[in-house]
């Protein structure tokens, strides 16, 4: 089975390192999203892939420490009627971040090269149109002002099948793998023919493709967001100085009796 191009699997990170290093990361991501709301900067970064490349499991990471308010996540669901007869880039169109945002697309407007023309939800017609307008489309953020970063993570055949299993097997992961997923497998060079295609037209100058390896999921998400970091021009914002009033003293405010309120059972307890 051919597989795309890549150096020999790396020797999986070792959790001590992983663990530092990525909460060192995760502490300059708060920089960089402080910096984001004090400049009113507007970042969209994209993350795609094949499936059970690790895409989801990065996201997590980026926005762990992420004021949710700032820095979402945008993962649309199959397009509704109405939706399929909109031009193609609309309804993510609304998800693009206003002044001080960060917007993190769990897949995208790529979808369209991927998923859609591997499986036959779109037409020919449809497809030539996307791979010539999404260069134009993006040169349209990016002349906006809006900071656009994208990120493809590469996994090996023999390491999402192993993932696919562990998904099969793990009732806490099953839900992950969908039939689309399994159609994946028996479509791998298919797959990898309309990647090929969506990068000759869509890695431009203004808006490259970025490679992340992710046979290994650790080093793929400390990788990652060391790039991202490096590629914007952040800095550290002040924090405010804030000082922690004295409590008054009670003015005789005494609590409701325990009876009259309904608790939540101390399951906790009989774990002790």
């Amino acid at each position: 089975m051919a597989q795309e191009q890549r150096t020999a699997k790396p020797k999986q990170l070792a959790r001590r390192p992983y663990e530092r290093e990525l909460l060192r990361l995760q502490q300059e991501l708060v920089k960089l999203q402080e910096w984001v709301r004090a400049e009113g900067a507007r970042l969209v970064v994209v993350f795609e892939g094949r499936d059970a490349a690790g895409k989801g499991g990065a996201i997590k990471r980026v926005t762990e420490y992420l004021n949710p308010r700032i820095a979402r996540v945008a993962a649309l669901p199959t397009p509704t009627e109405r939706q399929k007869t909109q031009w193609y880039f609309q309804r993510y169109v609304e998800h693009l971040p206003a002044a001080g945002e960060i917007v993190l697309f769990d897949r995208s407007w790529y979808n369209r090269a991927g998923v859609e023309r591997v499986m036959g939800f779109c037409t020919d017609e449809e497809y030539w149109q996307f791979l010539h307008q999404c260069p134009t489309f993006e040169r349209m953020l990016i002349e906006a002002g809006i900071l656009l970063r994208k990120y493809w993570f590469s996994v090996s055949d023999t390491e999402q099948e192993r993932r696919f299993r562990d998904r099969l097997e793990d009732p806490m992961k099953r839900w992950k793998l969908s039939p689309m997923d399994v159609e994946s497998i028996t479509r791998w060079e298919d797959y990898s023919r309309a990647k090929d295609e969506m990068f000759i037209h869509t890695d431009i100058p203004d808006s490259p493709w970025h490679v992340v390896e992710s046979d290994d999921k650790r080093r793929a998400r400390i990788n990652m967001i060391a790039h991202l970091l490096s590629t914007v021009p952040y800095q550290e914002i002040g924090a405010p100085q804030i000082k922690l009033p004295r409590r008054p003293a009670s003015r005789g405010y005494q609590r409701p009796p325990r009876d009259l309120q309904k608790y939540v059972p101390d399951r906790a307890a009989g774990l002790e």
